[in-house]
């Protein structure tokens, strides 16, 4: 139960929730108002200490209105996914207290405040709204006292949002029935499952993506015979197999199923009619550069995804991050920021041989690459009990 300021009639609770990326990817709906997939996917939580949204909701009598701030500015509080959420959590409120009014419990009718800010570019193709919804939702339940099923609710935020109120590794089943009851994110493994593994995400660019992954999704679902392929013949296939490489903690077969279904995802993309284009020139070049460096070392040691942006995610296990990050130093010398370059968890130093630079650093494109985020699976949502971290204030406002 959220603390009760019961004087003031203010209760607030505060949450973190992580960004995840999916190496089985999620791509076009079968019902775009309860947001149902039109096949199965799998993702990594990544860990909050480098990747993060934070949210406080908020509810008083005194308040006038319902209203959202993200990132300090303003927002939409109307947005149909953000109501859907908050109807959806009121909804389970209402249920857990069997109809009645318990007086203890804060009032369903109360307008509520509700900030939220990410430690990362939104809608760069980091999976902001991912984190963002998934926060949302487990602020919202924390402050009702609801503690039900929750990925679903999630998911009528965003899709791959269902998927971060988990950690480790999580897949977001497709389910059958049509009012999405069964459409749920499970964790497959917790974040301690695989000590070993490591993630790079390459920042490129903090755009925002030429089109939006809601509007490019269901172009493709209308308009790509590739796509309907993928979802109905390859994907369940793939899911199968990728759960039995993480079980066995099999990197071989995990990075290459990974690099293969980020290429199909964007293969979708380009058999889409008009074509949507998420990869670029550098976006290519990185993909190349992974794979020299895998045939350099005759086997697969980095294994890249992409999702609906230029930005790259990196695995690897952590005997491979300082050689490789090495190589991507010589690959995309830093501008500037040669100290700000590699950022997140340390990052040792490596020697390379000139046989590996000669075979893999081969053309290198000065600044790049903005940054290297340095990372590895982590937890699902926490709540946060240190009120000075609070985003709003005892009077509701940031």
């Amino acid at each position: 139960r959220a603390a009760m300021a019961a004087e003031r009639g203010l209760a607030m609770a505060t949450c973190t929730a992580p960004v995840n990326i999916a190496v089985i990817k999620y791509w076009g709906k079968r019902d775009t108002d309860l947001i149902l997939p039109i096949n199965s996917s799998l993702s990594v939580t990544l860990h909050q200490d480098q990747l993060k949204t934070t949210t406080t909701a908020a509810a008083s009598q005194d308040f006038t209105e319902d209203r959202l701030w993200l990132n300090g500015k303003e927002a939409d509080v109307g947005h149909p996914r953000v109501q859907a959420c908050l109807r959806e959590v009121r909804r389970l409120a209402r249920k857990r207290r069997g109809g009645g009014e318990d007086t203890a419990a804060l009032s369903l009718s109360y307008k509520i405040h509700i900030a939220s800010e990410n430690d990362f570019p939104t809608a760069a193709g980091l999976a902001s709204s991912a984190a963002g919804y998934a926060c949302l939702v487990s602020a919202l339940a924390r402050l009702y006292g609801v503690e039900e099923e929750l990925s679903e609710v999630a998911r009528r935020g965003s899709g791959s949002a269902c998927r971060s109120m988990f950690g480790g590794f999580v897949q977001w089943q497709r389910g059958e029935r049509p009012d999405g009851t069964d459409s749920l994110a499970l964790q497959v493994a917790p974040e301690t499952h695989w000590p070993e593994l490591r993630v790079l995400v390459l920042v490129v660019s903090g755009e925002k993506k030429p089109v939006g992954s809601t509007a490019g999704m269901q172009t493709s679902v209308e308009t790509s015979p590739l796509l309907k392929h993928r979802a109905e013949v390859v994907v369940p296939e793939r899911l199968a197999q990728m759960m039995r490489h993480i079980q066995d903690r099999d990197f071989e077969g995990f990075g290459q199923l990974a690099m293969r279904d980020s290429n199909q995802f964007h293969a979708t993309c380009l058999d889409t009619f008009p074509p949507i284009f998420y990869l670029t020139d550098l976006s290519r070049h990185i993909i190349a550069l992974a794979h020299r460096y895998n045939a350099h070392h005759g086997h697969t040691k980095v294994a890249y995804t992409f999702d609906a942006g230029p930005n790259a995610v990196i695995f690897a296990l952590a005997d491979t991050v300082a050689e490789f990050v090495e190589v991507l130093r010589r690959s995309f010398p830093p501008a500037t920021n040669g100290d700000q370059f590699v950022r997140g968890l340390p990052v040792g130093s490596a020697a390379l041989s000139p046989e590996l630079v000669a075979a893999v650093v081969t053309e290198p494109v000065p600044g790049a690459v903005q940054y290297i985020l340095h990372t590895k699976p982590g937890p699902g949502p926490q709540l946060v009990d240190d009120p000075s971290q609070h985003l709003l204030g005892a009077d509701g406002l940031p």
